[in-house]
């Protein structure tokens, strides 16, 4: 693992920003979608409790209530998980690794980017892994990322840092 950032003080400018990604955890199902999930799934538990009912099972009703809880409370845990992300910002100077969790504390990583490698298993795989590594330590990017986003994403960091240090396709 890098080293947590310590280093920056407050009265010193920012560098100019030459790469800035913002990583997200991908959620296929949409506030809208959810509402329409969840009325969805308090229609079909009204009709099967209310066939209970008429029958004389009215406790079902409740069980069919707590169906109802125990999805909402999982979307919930889903949807807060989603709040995570990871901010990877190339300076002049640094490159910066910015993770965000719910409820845990922010933490920031600083490499040296001249002797930053970046790298991926070609071709990407489901366990493929962009990794960045400096004078020992590493860290692991964009996990919760799919494999060709990994991929996406470690081409265009290398492509920065490629210009950055002028190197082969750096532009002028």
């Amino acid at each position: 693992m890098a080293a947590e950032d310590t280093s920056r003080t407050a009265d010193q400018p920012p560098a100019p920003v030459l790469f800035d990604a913002v990583l997200h955890p991908h959620r296929s199902l949409s506030a809208r979608g959810f509402r329409i999930l969840m009325g969805v799934v308090i229609l079909i538990n009204l009709m099967v409790g209310g066939i209970f009912l008429a029958q004389g099972a009215w406790p079902i009703l409740a069980f069919c209530g707590m169906d109802i809880l125990a999805l909402w409370l999982a979307f919930r845990v889903n949807y807060r998980a989603a709040r995570l992300y990871e901010r990877v910002q190339l300076t002049e100077t640094e490159l910066t690794v910015q993770r965000v969790a719910w409820k845990r504390p922010e933490r920031r990583w600083s490499f040296q980017p001249f002797w930053l490698r970046v790298s991926m298993d070609e071709p990407a795989r489901h366990e493929s892994q962009v990794v960045l590594s400096s004078h020992g330590q590493s860290l692991v990017v964009g996990s919760f990322l799919s494999p060709d986003e990994r991929a996406d994403f470690a081409k265009a960091l290398k492509g920065a840092l490629a210009d950055w240090r002028g190197g082969p396709g750096a532009t002028a």
